[in-house]
């Protein structure tokens, strides 16, 4: 199979955002305080039970957790990035359609990212897979209205998890967080796809999930069952909905909704929001998005 995924996060950068990616970037790379702090108060409550005579560990322990709670409390504000959206009313409007679509793909019973596909070529693994003409590897996912860790805002944009990555949908750009880093994709730059799909499934099928026909679990040539096996049995085949975002910087991913006709309102908004910067020659679509201490 080969795999679908987009290149380093590096390379997703957006120069009209890059003094505030700098920044997050900066931000997130600064040994945390909570693990500094809880080391040396641990460290010193355990020199000082050992002068006290045998309560080494309990103050070293008791130290401990202090420490790394004040480290913590300095990691909150010196590890995080502020952007603050003063919206104009049609970029207000056009990220409310954004998120009311992203809402309802939440809502699929069924929701998988794609790490790879490949076509199957020969005739037995054909019949091991139950007739399909392609494999993939694929695993449910998690879509949710939440900032990452080292970004407040007055906007909590809707997040998409696709593998090790996350892509979250501010009001001026995608910000993706790839482990420690994280990268940009302007909306002028993200390309939608979307298309029905059939896929063979051998699990559970999500309630609200369309099933199309039945295959075998071992098909002969004409997709009749193969009566060589005793355990054969009829296998629902489901219409699902693929979702590609890719961008010329690197973003390449692909999304499956366990229902039909959900992801062209998402991709209409996203359309919009590159749109709305096209046609107005904003920058940003906020007015004052900015970082700051």
């Amino acid at each position: 199979m080969r795999e679908i995924e987009s290149r380093d996060v590096v390379e997703m950068r957006d120069e009209t955002f890059a003094s505030v990616l700098d920044e997050i970037n900066a931000r997130q790379s600064q040994t945390r305080l909570s693990v500094a702090l809880a080391v040396l108060f641990g460290i010193g409550g355990f020199l000082v039970g050992t002068k006290l005579g045998g309560a080494a560990p309990v103050l070293g322990i008791g130290a401990f957790v202090p420490g790394m709670l004040l480290g913590k409390w300095f990691d909150s504000y010196s590890r995080v990035s502020v952007l603050y959206y003063d919206l104009e009313q049609d970029a207000e409007a056009a990220y409310g359609r954004l998120v009311t679509a992203f809402d309802t793909l939440t809502r699929c019973a069924g929701k998988w990212h794609v790490a790879a596909g490949g076509k199957i070529e020969d005739l037995t693994a054909w019949k091991r897979n139950a007739g399909a003409t392609m494999l993939v590897d694929k695993k449910s996912t998690t879509l949710e209205s939440t900032l990452p860790k080292v970004v407040r805002s007055n906007v909590t944009p809707p997040s998409l998890h696709v593998g090790r990555q996350i892509l979250y949908f501010m009001p001026d750009l995608v910000l993706v967080k790839d482990g420690n880093r994280y990268g940009a994709v302007g909306y002028g730059d993200l390309r939608t796809q979307f298309a029905p799909t059939n896929f063979i499934e051998t699990g559970k099928v999500p309630s609200d999930a369309e099933i199309v026909s039945y295959t075998w679990a071992h098909p002969n040539k004409n997709g009749g069952p193969d009566k060589r096996f005793k355990d054969n049995r009829q296998i629902p085949v489901c219409l699902y909905e693929a979702l590609r975002l890719s961008s010329s910087s690197g973003l390449n991913e692909l999304v499956e909704f366990s229902k039909t006709n959900v992801s062209q309102p998402f991709c209409q908004a996203l359309s919009a929001l590159a749109q709305l910067h096209r046609s107005s020659g904003r920058q940003s679509i906020s007015l004052n998005a900015h970082s700051r201490e």
